[in-house]
């Protein structure tokens, strides 16, 4: 089993990345043969999707459609098409993703699915083009705003979910909301991360 855990947050060491690796540390507890690879999007030259629709268009029977832009998410992709289990990471920035979350999630959205899936009237909505399952994990950081309020300011999680799904045909199993972090600490969340990793298995 491979697992993959990315994180979108720009800062090294602070409470995402560190409660990922919580995360990563329950999960290998559960499953300890399994191999492991971490990616900071942060040290990645990632670049922003150009809505040019030719993976959404290419004609292929492979995992993931090729992307016009040549940069670091080509490897990362491949990463992904390796993955059995996926943890995803972001601090909350105006409710969404982070903007390196967000553009990671943009460049995967029609590599990895087809848009041969019909919503009622609706046709050519995304479908993951490998019949590959996962298992993913979700966590969301705050730094003010407490887990009472997370309905108001938590559109992260849904998004995350909603393209792990339809793209990469992985199933999110739980998810942790961290708020408050800048009085509670991000330590007062690191049982549940560990908890939550090992769900993955």
């Amino acid at each position: 089993m491979h697992l993959l855990a990315i994180t979108g947050s720009p800062r090294k060491g602070k409470a995402t990345d560190v409660l990922v690796d919580k995360a990563i540390e329950g999960a290998m507890a559960r499953h300890p043969d399994s191999s492991v690879k971490k990616i900071n999007l942060a040290d990645h030259d990632i670049r922003h999707c150009k809505d040019c629709l030719a993976c959404r268009d290419a004609d292929t029977n492979e995992p993931y459609s090729k992307c016009v832009i040549d940069d670091d998410m080509s490897r990362i992709y491949e990463e992904l098409v390796k993955a059995d289990a996926l943890i995803l990471g972001t601090p909350v920035h105006s409710g969404y993703p982070t903007a390196l979350m967000m553009t990671f999630l943009e460049r995967i959205t029609w590599t990895f699915a087809k848009p041969e899936k019909r919503y009622l009237t609706i046709s050519g909505c995304p479908l993951p083009r490998s019949d590959k399952e996962r298992r993913s994990i979700i966590i969301v950081t705050s730094g003010i705003i407490p887990p009472a309020y997370r309905y108001f300011c938590d559109w992260a999680t849904r998004c995350i979910k909603d393209i792990v799904r339809h793209s990469l045909n992985a199933r999110t199993v739980g998810d942790l909301y961290a708020g408050d972090i800048e009085h509670r600490g991000a330590e007062f969340y690191f049982d549940r991360a560990r908890e939550l990793g090992k769900k993955l298995f």
